[in-house]
């Protein structure tokens, strides 16, 4: 993991941004992180792949909450989609 204080990514701030094309750079204050810099792309598959798990336990509590079901079909049809 790589780690810079607040003040030297300030004073170091274009070197801190081409360290994190290649991983995510903590900024640290404090003893304690209060940033990452990191590649967009890095930080697009991260948001992706958060979002596929929160889709996962979505569904996984609908499927415990047994709740009564409709087929699609018939759902497209009652809404004039099919």
């Amino acid at each position: 993991m790589s780690e810079i204080s607040v003040t030297d990514a300030r004073a170091e701030l274009p070197s801190v941004i081409a360290r994190a094309k290649k991983k995510p750079v903590h900024i640290v204050k404090h003893g304690q992180t209060v940033a990452v810099l990191m590649n967009p792309e890095l930080f697009e598959k991260a948001m992706d792949a958060m979002e596929e798990l929160e889709d996962i336990e979505a569904f996984d509590s609908a499927l415990s909450a047994q709740e009564k079901t409709y087929p699609w079909d018939q759902v497209k049809r009652e809404l004039g989609l099919a």
